[in-house]
Order: C-alpha cells, then sequence, then structure tokens
C-alpha cells in the first residue's frame, strides 16, 4: 500500500482550448472591471478553491462534496452522480476542459455524463479526492483502472505537473517489475478495462511479466514447482484470453511442455465443469437408453442459458488451440476427457478430429473407461434418426478413428516399440469390445469392422477376441447360423490358449464348424506340448516376452508335467523292449515244433496218401477257393469302411 499525498498552490489559471462562460462566484465579485475579457481567455481558480473540499458525503447514487462555497457542476459515470467544483477538476483533466458542458436543467451549473468510462464511479472517486488534493491512496487492485481512467480524462504532465499519469505509471512499472502476487492482481483488474488496458500495454506487460517469472521459477526450482503448483493456481484463475497470453509467452522462454500441460489441465478442471467426473464402467442397457444422458455436468445453473455455455465452449475451444503438440505434454486420459466435453459442447468437426489424433497418439496409454464415450443427446442437437446404428450406448465411430490414426502414427513412427504399441492396443480393444458387446443394439457389422481395424499380426493371442465374441454371442441370442459363423470368422483359432480351446470346445454358442477347428488346434497344441516341441515362433522375439499368456510358475509346473510325461515313456519303452524279447524266445520254440509238423505234413501228403478217393481230394479243392474268395472280401470291406 502507498500513500501519496498531493499538494496545489493556492491560485493557478488554466488555459482553455474552448472559451467557458463565465460563473458567479465570491473572487469575480471582488475582481477588477475587465474581468470579463480574463473569462474569455481562461479560468482563474480562487486561492479558496482547494481548502473548499472538507469532506464528502454518499446518498445511494449521490456523492456532494462538503463545502461552503456551492458546487457548479454534476458529473454522471454509470448511475452514480458527483456533484462537484468546476475549477478543481478542470485543472487536472483536460478532456472535461476540452467539453462544451451543458447548462444544468434546474438552472444550477452544467452537467456532464461520462460514456464509457473506465474503472467506473470508483476510479472516478479516487480521481475526484486527487484533483480536491486529498491524500491518495495506490495499490495494485485499483492502479489499472486509475492508469486508463486518467488517460481517458488525458491528466497529463502538460496540463500540470505531477498529474496523475505519471504518478500511476510509475507505480504500475514498479509492481509489474517487483512482485508475482501484485502483477496477478493487476491482471485481474484489467479484465473489466478494455480495450484501454490493451492499449496502454498494461495486459501485455504483465503476461511478460509472470511468463518470465514463471520461467524462472522452473530453471532454479525445477520440479519442486511441479509438486507445489503454486503458480498453477494463480495463473488459473485468470480470464482464458490473458490465460492463452501468459501459456504463449511461457512457451516462447522454452518451459517444458510438460509443465505446460499440467497448467492447461489444472485450468480446465476450474472453469469446465465435467472435467472432473468420471464415467465409472459400463452402464446398463435398456429401451430408454437414447433419453439417457450421461453425468457429465455441463455447469449450467439457474438463470443460466446457452450464454453461459457458449461462455465455456469458448474456454474449451481456447484450451485445445494451445495444447502442446508433444505427445508426452497431457496424458491420454485427459485428451479423452477433453474429446467427451467436445461432445457435449458440439464442437466442430475440425478440432474433434484434432482431439482423436493426438488421443490417436498416444493410444496405448489408455484405459477401457477412458474409451467409453457415450452418445451424447445435447439440447441443439435434436437431428437423431431412429436408426440402430445412431442408438447405441456408446460411440463406436469415434473409438474407430482413433484405432485408424493410431495406426497411421505407428506407421509413421517405425520404431523398435512399434510391436508393443499394437499388442497393448490390441489387448484395449478387445476389452472395449467385450464391454461395448452387450449393448443389443450393437449391429454385427460395427463389431465386426472395429474388430477387424487392427492387422492379425497385431494380436499375439485370440483370447481376448474370443471373449467378445462370446460375449456378443451371448447378449445377440437371435442371431442367425450365417451371422454366427460370420462373427467367428473373425477370430484365428489357432492362436487360442489351451484354457481358451477348452471352453471354446464346450460352447454351444459357437458353431459346430468352428467347435471343430478348435479341437484341431487343441489336438495340435497338446501333441506338440507332450513331444517337448516350442510352439511356433509368430513375430520377433520382443512381441513373444510382451504378449505372453502364461506366468513363469505355469511355465515351470507345465515342463516339471512333460518331464514326468518322458519318464513314463521311457519306462513304457523299456517294457516293451522286454516283452519284445519275450515274444521273440516264444517265437524261436514255435519254429522248432514248426519245422516237425513239416515232415510230418511232407509225408501225409506222399504218394501213399494220394490213393485215398480223388471225390473226397475234389471237394476239398473245391472248398479252398471259397474260402480263400470270402476272406479276400472280407478284408476288401474292412479297408474301404
Amino acid at each position: 500500500m502507498f500513500r501519496i499525498t498531493t499538494t496545489t498552490p493556492c491560485s493557478f489559471t488554466v488555459t482553455m482550448k474552448k472559451s467557458l462562460p463565465p460563473v458567479q462566484s465570491q473572487s469575480s465579485e471582488s475582481g477588477s472591471g475587465g474581468a470579463d475579457q480574463v473569462y474569455s481567455q481562461s479560468i482563474i481558480v480562487p486561492p479558496t478553491a482547494i481548502s473548499i473540499a472538507d469532506g464528502f458525503e454518499k446518498n445511494d447514487h449521490s456523492w456532494f462534496v462538503n463545502s461552503q462555497i456551492p458546487t457548479d457542476l454534476s458529473i454522471q459515470v454509470q448511475d452514480i452522480t458527483f456533484t462537484v467544483h468546476k475549477y478543481p477538476v478542470v485543472s487536472k483533466c483536460s478532456y472535461i476542459g476540452r467539453l462544451e458542458l451543458l447548462p444544468s436543467i434546474s438552472n444550477f451549473g452544467y452537467e456532464l455524463k461520462l460514456e464509457n468510462f473506465p474503472g467506473g464511479p470508483e476510479a472516478f472517486e479516487i480521481i475526484l479526492k486527487f484533483c480536491y488534493g486529498l491524500t491518495l491512496e495506490l495499490n495494485p487492485s485499483n492502479i489499472a483502472p486509475l492508469r486508463c481512467a486518467s488517460e481517458f480524462l488525458e491528466m497529463s504532465e502538460e496540463l500540470d505537473d505531477g498529474n496523475l499519469i505519471s504518478k500511476t505509471e510509475a507505480f504500475l512499472t514498479f509492481v509489474v517489475r517487483s512482485s508475482w502476487k501484485d502483477t496477478i492482481t493487476v491482471l485481474k483488474s484489467c479484465e473489466t478495462l478494455s480495450p484501454w488496458a490493451e492499449n496502454l500495454q498494461i495486459v501485455r506487460r504483465c503476461c511478460e511479466s509472470i511468463a518470465w517469472k514463471a520461467s524462472r521459477d522452473n530453471s532454479t526450482i525445477g520440479d519442486m514447482v511441479n509438486d507445489e503448483g503454486c503458480w498453477f493456481d494463480d495463473v488459473a484463475s485468470l480470464r482464458v484470453d490473458h490465460f492463452i497470453r501468459i501459456i504463449t509467452a511461457i512457451r516462447a522462454r522454452g518451459t517444458k511442455p510438460e509443465i505446460i500441460g499440467k497448467c492447461i489441465m489444472q485450468y480446465a478442471e476450474r472453469w469446465l465443469p465435467g472435467m472432473d467426473v468420471e464415467l465409472e464402467g459400463p452402464r446398463k442397457y435398456g429401451n430408454g437408453k437414447n433419453e439417457l444422458q450421461f453425468s457429465i455436468l455441463i455447469g449450467r445453473k439457474e438463470g443460466e442459458g446457452i450464454e453461459h455455455s457458449q461462455e465455456q465452449k469458448s474456454i474449451f475451444e481456447s484450451l485445445v488451440s494451445i495444447l502442446p503438440p508433444q505427445p508426452e505434454a497431457v496424458p491420454c486420459k485427459f485428451l479423452l476427457k477433453m474429446l467427451k466435453m467436445a461432445m457435449v459442447y458440439s464442437a466442430s468437426q475440425a478440432l474433434i478430429s484434432e482431439l482423436e489424433k493426438r488421443v490417436g497418439m498416444v493410444l496405448e496409454n489408455a484405459n477401457v473407461n477412458d474409451l467409453l464415450i457415450p452418445n451424447y443427446k445435447s439440447e441443439d442437437q435434436e437431428k437423431l434418426v431412429n436408426s440402430l446404428e445412431q442408438r447405441t450406448m456408446h460411440n463406436i465411430e469415434v473409438i474407430q478413428r482413433i484405432v485408424e490414426y493410431f495406426l497411421m502414427h505407428e506407421q509413421k513412427q517405425q520404431q523398435p516399440s512399434q510391436a508393443a504399441g499394437k499388442s497393448s492396443v490390441s489387448k484395449l480393444l478387445d476389452s472395449y469390445l467385450t464391454v461395448v458387446a452387450k449393448d443389443p443394439d450393437l449391429s454385427i457389422t460395427k463389431f465386426q469392422v472395429l474388430a477387424e481395424a487392427l492387422p492379425e499380426k497385431a494380436r499375439t493371442c485370440d483370447d481376448g477376441l474370443y471373449g467378445a465374441i462370446d460375449t456378443y454371442l451371448k447378449d445377440h441370442p437371435l442371431l442367425s447360423e450365417h451371422d454366427r459363423k460370420r462373427l467367428c470368422r473373425i477370430m484365428n483359432c489357432g492362436k487360442l490358449s489351451l484354457d481358451a480351446c477348452s471352453h471354446a470346445a464346450q460352447n454351444d454358442r459357437l458353431p459346430l464348424r468352428t467347435v471343430i477347428q478348435v479341437l484341431f488346434c487343441e489336438q495340435i497344441k497338446i501333441r506338440a506340448a507332450m513331444q517337448g516341441k516350442e510352439p511356433v515362433a509368430n513375430g520377433n522375439s520382443s512381441e513373444q516376452e510382451i504378449t505372453q499368456t502364461s506366468t513363469k510358475t505355469e511355465i515351470r509346473t507345465l515342463r516339471a508335467e512333460l518331464e514326468n510325461v518322458k519318464m513314463q515313456m521311457t519306462e513304457l519303452q523299456r517294457d516293451y523292449f522286454e516283452l519284445q524279447h519275450d515274444y521273440r524266445k516264444k517265437n524261436n520254440k514255435h519254429m522248432n515244433r514248426s519245422a516237425w509238423n513239416f515232415g510230418w505234413t511232407k509225408i501225409r501228403t506222399s504218394a501213399l496218401f494220394h490213393r485215398k478217393s480223388d471225390g473226397n481230394l475234389s471237394g476239398q479243392v473245391h472248398k479252398i477257393p471259397n474260402s480263400l474268395g470270402h476272406k479276400m472280401n472280407f478284408r476288401r470291406r474292412l479297408f474301404i469302411s
């Protein structure tokens, strides 16, 4: 708080650019006879003009000067009327001296109305005290209004030494350069002083001073500024146009984008109601969901209508325009919140596309709840067509565009971490599909397009996709066989884990062809596990490490089981060899017996036995071909079957 006392000489002469009519006063009666000629060129202030102000009185909308000399000038500022003496005011304010004062209707002095006076009646009251030579108190709250008001009234040094323009300018320069808090106070007081504060460079000087102090604190204090956030709160309390100028100045000084992003986030949470509202989990789906309004507040209080919403929309668009271009500047969660607010405020399509691109750049850092963007129905948009595509609970098209922007960004980057990003995004997308699959109005086309948005190589395991498909089949029981087959063709049965294959083999909702494919793949995996073969590599080694579905404990358990199976196989082989050895021994004994039988058979087939009846022999010969043919036919049928 500074206190400045002004003193004025007892008598002085003020030369006017325009002649004023003579005013009857005590000094004019005691003057010389040529006083009328003097009035046409100048105004002579009597010695008692300064001492006439004993005090001031306020009465509702009126402001009076306590004085023995009657007042002769009435000045109206907004709804307050100031009744004062003309001479002290004209001696300091060149603007009032140049005006053609109109006689009062009540035939008492003159009347004047100041339109668009900066600072209002409060600033004019302080100026009147300065004109009457009373003590003047300057502080950061009134310095900007007084500087603008003194410029309006043209209170320059040309009219009087030590006039108010020079005093306020010196004090303003000192305050802006010295104190952070005082500079914030001065900048807040400029919010109602447009365009005077802009033309006098008060706003520019304050913004540059704040930016310089903030960037200096960042370079010296470092991360302590991020912990305390002291200047974030001060800057977030300003009007949006002043905030943008400060952020622009801070960015020009090379401040880290993360710090700028945190400041923007704090400003958005303060001025945009609904930014701190969380949409936790999926909502219940029902027939009346088109009328459902989600719990994001537009900040419209009682008595506040479209103008208030338009103001918030302007703040929202301004914040989006100053977001740093670096992906690490703001988190993905904040960008998705801004995207939801863009839907609430019915922002332009260009702004929505900009936010979607920024989300696509950092999509791997999102979570499922952040991606649940509802289909908002604002009061300004009553053009919704009653179609199944537009009555879905969540906005599927936005997520599809975000995934496309993500793929475009990954293609441009071409970095080794590209596989890791696609793997995390594939899991995120599968979880999102599982949530939105419960919507009874979600068409199979939308589900299929979103599921196929990522390339096949992005998924190393289709368990998550299988879960989403199973959820869709469960909540859409009236699907035809053709649609179920079409839906199941999205997943690759060869990428399912053993647990998923076991579940799918017993799933009655799956088509029969899909179940057969799952069983075939399951058998191949079991056979590979029994033989101790490693699974075929899909992609590079880094992708396998990231997308590995089994934990280390499960792997150790599986290896132990395989070792046990190998030991059992070894024992079985040993038993088999022993049995085979025993069989060979028995077979050798049988061969010895068969040699004796062969000799006896030879004797039976000799000529002695051929002397028997030919009828019996011919009958036996005829029976042999029939028995051989019967056996051949039986073997052929077995082979064909």
